[in-house]
Formats: C-alpha cells, sequence, structure tokens
C-alpha cells in the first residue's frame, strides 16, 4: 500500500527541476564606481577628526553643514499654509515656474519670450534638461547627431550624450600649463567642427575647472558659431552662484540669443537654492515663431512621457513662490550673493596661506576662477597621498569643491597641500 507520503516523495523525485545552475544576471559585468559617491564614501568611512571631503559639490556653510536658505523655508511655510494638492504637473510641467524660470534665465524682455516662441519644459534639475534636450537634439536636430563638449567637462555629459543617441567628441578647453581657458585652442577646434555642429558650453562656472571665457571672448565665441552656422547648447547650473549677480553670470545666454542664435538652455536650480534634492530645472529652446513653438513644445512631450512621465511639483512650486513674491526674491538674491561671497573668500584665503608657505609654483589660478569647484593642478598622486596621509578628499584630476573649505579647516588644508607639493607628505 502506497501511502500520502510516499506518493509526494515520487512526485518531487520526477518533477522537472525548475531550478537554474546559473543566474539570469551571471553574465552582468561589475560596473566602475561613480567617482564622486566613491569619495564620499571614502570620506565617512575615515574617523580622523581633521578629515574634509572637498569631492561633493554641493554648498555648505562656514560650518561644514548643509544649508537651506532662509527665503526658501519662508517658501516652505507659505505652501504648508496653502495645503495645496497633490495631483500630476502637466508633462511640460508647472506653468507659472516655467514662465519665471525662463525669465530669469534670459531677462523677462527678451525677445523670444516676448514673442511667445521659446519652448520650455519643466525637468527633473539639470540632469533631467540635459537628457531631454540631448534626446531632442537626437531625433530633430538634422545637420549633425555629434555634440562637441569641452576637455574636460562634468563628467556626466558624455554618458547623458551617449544614452541620448548623440555621438560625443571633445574640444579643447583647459590649458594644464597656465591652469587657465586655452581660448586659442577653443576657438581653432570650433572652427575646424563640421559646419552645424552641436557645441555644448558651460554658461558660468566651468565645471570642473572654475574657467570661464571673458565677456569679449564670449562675443568672440558667438561669432564663430554663428559662422560656421553650430548651435550652441548651454548648460547653466549655477546661475548666481558664480558672481554672486544672476544679470551677470547669465551674460553668455543671453548675448547669444540677442545675436540672433536659436539655443538650446539647460537650467539647474540645485546649486542657487539650494534645492537639490527637490530636482528641480528647466529644459528651453529658441524656435522661429509661435507656431513653431508648438511643435517643439509638442515633441518635448513625446520626449519626456515615456521618460518620466511629468515632474515633481514641490521644488517648482517653491520656486515659483519664491520668483513671484518681490520680497522673497530680493531676500534669495542676497543668500546667493552672500554664498557665492563666501566660496570667493575661502579662495582668497587658500591662496595667502599657499603663498605664506612658499608653496612652489603660481597659485593665481586659485582666485581668478571662478564658481564652486577649482583646478588645484595637483597630481593624481599628490590628491592620493593627501586622502592616506592627511584625511582630505578630493578627485585624482585635483579639483576640488571651494565650499567644503571653511574658516575651520582652510589652513590645514593649505599646509597639508603645501607639503605634498613640496614631497613632504
Amino acid at each position: 500500500m502506497i501511502t500520502t507520503a510516499t506518493r509526494s516523495a515520487l512526485r518531487l523525485r520526477i518533477a522537472p527541476r525548475l531550478t537554474r545552475s546559473t543566474s539570469v544576471w551571471a553574465s552582468v559585468k561589475a560596473g566602475p564606481p561613480d567617482a564622486i559617491l566613491g569619495i564620499s564614501e571614502a570620506f565617512k568611512a575615515d574617523t580622523d577628526a581633521k578629515k574634509i571631503n572637498l569631492g561633493v559639490g554641493a554648498y555648505r556653510d562656514n560650518n561644514g553643514k548643509p544649508y537651506v536658505l532662509p527665503s526658501v523655508q519662508k517658501a516652505e511655510e507659505i505652501l504648508f499654509k496653502e495645503k495645496a494638492d497633490k495631483e500630476y504637473l502637466p508633462i511640460t510641467g508647472l506653468a507659472s515656474f516655467d514662465k519665471l524660470a525662463v525669465e530669469l534665465a534670459y531677462g523677462e524682455n527678451s525677445a523670444p519670450i516676448k514673442e511667445g516662441r521659446l519652448a520650455v519644459s519643466q525637468s527633473i534639475s539639470g540632469t533631467g534638461a540635459l537628457r531631454v534636450g540631448m534626446e531632442f537634439l537626437a531625433d530633430h536636430y538634422g545637420a549633425s547627431k555629434t555634440i562637441y563638449v569641452p576637455n574636460p567637462t562634468w563628467g556626466n555629459h558624455t554618458a547623458i550624450a551617449k544614452k541620448a543617441g548623440l555621438k560625443c567628441e571633445k574640444y579643447r578647453y583647459f590649458d594644464p600649463a597656465t591652469v587657465g581657458l586655452n581660448f586659442e585652442a577653443m576657438v581653432e577646434d570650433i572652427n575646424a567642427m563640421p559646419e552645424g555642429s552641436i557645441v555644448l558650453l558651460h554658461a558660468c562656472a566651468h565645471n570642473p575647472t572654475g574657467v570661464d571665457p571673458t565677456q569679449e571672448q564670449w562675443k568672440q565665441l558667438s561669432d564663430i558659431v554663428k559662422a560656421k552656422k553650430h548651435f550652441a547648447f548651454f548648460d547653466m547650473a549655477y546661475q548666481g552662484f558664480a558672481s554672486g549677480d544672476t544679470v551677470r553670470d547669465a551674460f553668455a545666454v543671453r548675448y547669444f540669443v540677442e545675436q540672433g542664435h536659436q539655443i538650446l538652455l539647460c537650467q539647474s536650480f540645485a546649486k542657487n537654492l539650494g534645492l537639490y534634492g527637490e530636482r528641480i530645472g528647466t529644459v528651453s529652446l529658441v524656435t522661429a515663431s509661435a507656431e513653431e513653438k508648438a511643435r517643439v513644445d509638442s515633441q518635448l512631450k513625446l520626449v519626456i512621457r515615456p521618460m518620466y512621465s511629468n515632474p515633481p511639483v514641490h521644488g517648482a512650486r517653491l520656486v515659483s513662490t519664491i520668483l513671484a513674491n518681490p520680497e522673497l526674491k530680493a531676500e534669495w538674491l542676497s543668500e546667493v550673493k552672500v554664498m557665492a561671497d563666501r566660496i570667493i573668500d575661502m579662495r582668497e584665503k587658500l591662496y595667502n596661506k599657499l603663498v605664506e608657505l612658499n608653496t612652489p609654483g603660481e597659485w593665481g589660478h586659485i582666485k581668478s576662477q571662478i564658481g564652486m569647484f577649482s583646478f588645484t593642478g595637483l597630481k593624481p598622486e599628490q590628491v592620493d597621498a593627501l586622502a592616506q596621509k592627511a584625511h582630505i578628499y578630493l578627485t585624482r584630476d585635483g579639483r576640488i569643491s571651494m565650499a567644503g573649505l571653511n574658516d575651520s579647516n582652510v589652513e590645514y588644508f593649505a599646509e597639508s597641500m603645501s607639503k605634498v607639493v613640496k614631497g613632504e607628505l
């Protein structure tokens, strides 16, 4: 007699094996670690009291702490009292935010805005703007499928371009010998590009070098881009944060538009409003007419809808609340200047201390560079030594976030930097 237990055992023996001998993902290779996140992880694991993180691209106050702007806190209070709903935004975002954001970038009296021919969409900060903008160009810009980026540039530019369907090439920008702009080489390379190429330009506070063209050089670049029929693609992640003046930092964008360029602009409010985690930005394109704008808008929606459907609402309401309120906007502009001035002050103090310590080399670039980042000129092995022996963390190309310096650590960093340059560390 076969028992129930015996029948169960027999079924198990004859049942097909459902387990795989190898995993479905066995062939997936490990991707390279993110350079910036790796620095932050190493910093967190370090227990030394003097440790400094100069890798992260986020503003820190003079106590080394994350900073929430008072104007943002006030806007939060206003929104809390309004008790707005949490419904989906349209595909192109909050209309009031879109309007105020582009007015900040282009100027309220900009012809494309006044004539109703500026296509704009809220984006998931600057990164999302870049992806949407590049994918739009890959689909609709007929002259070229190659985007030229400065060498060096923000590390994510190349990856985003490739994911969006564009080929990415580089043009010369930085001169390691002078730790400054190699303008002649930049001009030569832009002139040598095939007619109608897409040229990515950092509007201000070039990341990672902190080196920008002068206004006269921007005018020359406009002439060259126009003569070669290139397409100007602007990335503006630091408006106001570079010099402390939102109008001055928008010079290149506004000048190119005034000169008749149909630019594409990527805008971010991560740095200048401290809204890193809110992911708020815009992508905008200058068109020839209101009718053309409507067609471009429709195609932007077709890029966005299958990507993330529609953008987040809270950060857009924060920015809109601040920019629409004259008192809050004035307060915000003063806060931006305070942040920019603190970074400028750190540049001055770092430079003075390096000179005082008779550090070999010329360090004027520390003061002349602009914005959050500085290319120090340190070599990879010197960067490694700073991490291993002084507990100071920065990217291996020698880039530091000036916002990571403050009155409590700038002297220690300068002393350590001086030692590593002298070969004493």
